[in-house]
């Protein structure tokens, strides 16, 4: 993976691409944690070639499995980037793929692994929003009220 800031803000872009063999979204949590990232949004494009998506079965508080064994089209990808509670950084990632028939696949992103390139294009929000353990739904949401003028992360 390399990475190229384009504008430096704010808001800061920046061009994430990872090559064949890298993974996400883990590569881009360990970018936003070298570059000391609390706040962003990203898209991107690209193909993977072996990916598993989820989707949240609330009642069960836990995701299910979409596996994708097979080159795909990233034809959508977008998220964002925020703080955990314990001060890591968060990947929220969501995928639309397409197959060679024209079918597609999508869901939440928890792993994939790049074949040939994905472009991921990053946009950095001066200050940091952190997520916070909700037990409705047994998932970390982006509490709003958390952090607010301390919560800033420095750039790297």
């Amino acid at each position: 993976m390399k990475s190229r800031l384009l504008t430096d803000g704010p808001p800061q872009v920046w061009a994430v691409v990872f090559s064949t063999g890298d993974t996400f979204p883990s590569g881009l949590a360990d970018w936003a944690e070298l570059e000391h990232v609390g706040a962003a949004s990203f898209t991107a494009v690209g193909a993977l070639a072996d990916a598993t998506l989820g989707y949240y079965l609330l009642e069960e508080q836990r995701y299910g499995d979409i596996p994708v064994r097979e080159q795909v089209e990233v034809l959508t990808l977008t998220g964002d980037i925020s703080l955990r509670p314990d001060g890591g950084v968060e990947v929220h990632a969501h995928a639309v793929c397409g197959r060679r028939d024209g079918s597609t696949i999508g869901g939440h992103v928890r792993q994939a692994r790049v074949r040939p390139t994905l472009e991921v294009m990053v946009t950095r929000a001066p200050a940091s929003i952190r997520r916070r353990h909700d037990d409705a739904s047994g998932l970390a949401l982006i509490d709003l009220e958390a952090g607010g003028e301390g919560a800033s992360r420095p750039p790297g």
